[in-house]
């Protein structure tokens, strides 16, 4: 048996899931080379990295590159091939010459979220499309997983759920470079990082700060990535001089740096699916404060990775970081269950192994 990734963005979540299924069965991976020739070396000798000229989307190039990707497709004879994103376009043209296997789609978000200028991109149909010409599904989450049902006319058992893998690049990059954490004596960092879009609940977060007062002196909040300025908010900011602001992209020295000076990470979305930051977090053995949103309740509670509080209210945020500052033994135990969580049962090779009974469930009736 033998699967065939393809995949234009999403290269974190890509070298861990690729490197997790490739310890079960053999992988090809189509990726675009503008994007991975750089990452080459974190992919796991067994996965077979076949680096692309994928244009982007209004190029020209798109007709002659579906071409070659149908002329690989022959040549690898895979088992089934897995979109491992659905913000697809041309490939919605060369789906119908792929039949000889079975199509699975990734939906990493059944709905859109609210100010992810990125995604937005795309037009609606594109990604329905897709999701039509898969005969299969997978989402990372049993709640998603009624939300794609809801939404899309697929069967019940052409729905698969498959967590989103720890992320631990990063943490590896640290470990191999040596880095060490970085931080003044008794200061409490908590940092938000991603793209800063709308719904990653970065208001919430400033009021929060806003609403500790006095309480935490040495508080200091990071927010990190591109997307909305956090400078808008500086009006409902308690004290500016607590933020550091990096709005602009971080590269992955940079990324390990933030995540090992991080004492917790919030996560205060006011909407979402999962999260891929939550994931990065657990590798580095970091506690989180999320909002009840999408399947981060699910994740967090039962895990024990960190504390649940309510969209959209800063005060029970603002409280969430007081309990979690003022208890060592709180953060020390969380940190504890993240490490484990992320090397046990959401390592890469965990989820690979249950990637590949979808795999096997979704081939054999062909077979």
């Amino acid at each position: 048996m033998k699967a065939l990734l393809l995949v234009s963005e999403l290269e974190d979540y890509t070298i861990s899931l690729a490197n997790g299924i490739a310890r079960h069965l053999p992988v090809v991976l189509g990726v675009p080379r503008r994007q991975y020739a750089h990452l080459t070396s974190w992919f796991e000798p067994s996965v077979d990295v076949r680096l692309l000229d994928w244009p982007r989307h209004r190029s020209l190039a798109n007709p002659g590159f579906l071409l070659r990707l149908t002329h690989l497709v022959r040549q690898e004879r895979p088992s089934l091939i897995h979109l491992l994103s659905h913000n697809t376009l041309w490939l919605n043209f060369a789906a119908p010459f792929w039949r000889s296997a079975p199509l699975i789609t990734t939906i990493h978000d059944v709905a859109l979220h609210p100010g992810d200028a990125e995604t937005r991109v795309l037009p609606r149909w594109c990604t329905d499309l897709i999701v039509r010409q898969s005969q299969h599904l997978i989402v990372h989450g049993f709640g998603l997983r009624r939300m794609a049902l809801q939404r899309y006319a697929k069967r019940p058992d052409r729905v698969h759920v498959l967590p989103h893998p720890a992320i631990h690049r990063y943490a590896d990059l640290a470990r191999r470079e040596a880095m060490v954490r970085r931080r003044e004596d008794g200061t409490l960092n908590v940092l938000l990082f991603g793209r800063i879009f709308a719904y990653k609940g970065l208001e919430l977060l400033i009021r929060a700060e806003a609403a500790l007062g006095d309480a935490l002196p040495h508080l200091r909040v990071t927010v990190a990535g591109r997307g909305d300025d956090p400078w808008a908010f500086r009006s409902v900011m308690g004290d500016p001089a607590r933020y550091d602001i990096r709005n602009r992209y971080i590269d992955d020295k940079q990324v390990a740096q933030l995540f090992l000076d991080a004492d917790i990470v919030v996560l205060p979305y006011t909407e979402a699916s999962q999260s891929g930051v939550l994931n990065l977090a657990a590798a580095f053995g970091k506690p989180v404060i999320v909002t009840d949103v999408g399947e981060l309740r699910d994740t967090v509670e039962p895990n024990g990775l960190g504390m649940v509080v309510p969209p959209g209210d800063p005060a029970r945020l603002a409280q969430a970081i007081r309990l979690m500052a003022d208890s060592e033994a709180l953060r020390t135990q969380c940190a504890t269950n993240a490490r484990l969580w992320a090397t046990g049962v959401n390592s890469p090779e965990n989820v690979g192994s249950q990637a590949a009974s979808i795999y096997r469930a979704v081939a054999e009736p062909r077979a």
